[in-house]
């Protein structure tokens, strides 16, 4: 709490009008959530309170607001576990949707972004969110595919025998894909509360 009441007062300070507070590295909560679990960056184990127990969201809400800041909150809509979220347990997205999961071959654990099921469960994440706090916008950011590697491939050759919708190109059905989910994210927020910003945050590469 100190550490946010320090970061927002130096926002306020230097005539920033919003922070961003990511509530959602990879499929976990840094907020009260009934769908997903506590998060690994917020008590080092997923799924565990922060004690004595709080809602960070909430608090950041409260105390961006007293300054005069919005809050909006970053979400990334298909990561399920990242390398250095510590252990897959019981409780991760990873091993209770495992049936929509990919694990890859660097370790992480992706959202099948063809699965219907991958965009309903994102989707209701957004809007419970949008209900229930006084946010005043939702960002994404890891709203694609991951980076490919060497001699690697999305493992979704199954996805596109079932969900294939007609094409013939895997690779503007990956994006149409995404298309789909940023869509119906855009209608969920709008239609919880209209005033609420939706924004994604594009590629940005630095180069020596």
């Amino acid at each position: 709490k100190a550490e946010a009441i320090s970061m927002l007062d130096m926002l306020k300070d230097n005539n920033f009008n919003a922070a961003i507070f990511q509530i959602r590295p990879s499929a976990d909560a840094l907020y009260t959530s009934n769908i997903e679990p506590w998060s690994y960056f917020l008590t080092g184990e997923t799924g565990t309170a922060p004690y004595p127990n709080y809602d960070p969201l909430q608090f950041w809400i409260e105390e961006a607001h007293k300054r005069g800041l919005e809050l909006h909150v970053w979400l990334n809509p298909y990561r399920a576990h990242h390398t250095n979220g510590g252990a897959v347990n019981k409780l991760s997205m990873a091993n209770k949707l495992s049936d929509i999961v990919v694990r890859l071959k660097n370790g992480m654990y992706w959202f099948d972004p063809a699965n219907p099921k991958t965009q309903g469960h994102v989707s209701n994440v957004v809007k419970d969110i949008v209900k229930r706090y006084d946010i005043d916008a939702v960002h994404f950011d890891d709203y694609f595919y991951p980076y490919p590697n060497p001699g690697e491939d999305f493992p979704d050759h199954v996805s596109f025998a079932q969900y294939g919708r007609g094409y013939s190109n895997k690779a503007d059905w990956r994006r149409d894909n995404v298309n789909v989910l940023i869509k119906e994210i855009h209608e969920t927020v709008r239609e919880c509360k209209p005033w609420v910003k939706f924004g994604v945050s594009q590629i940005g590469r630095a180069h020596v």
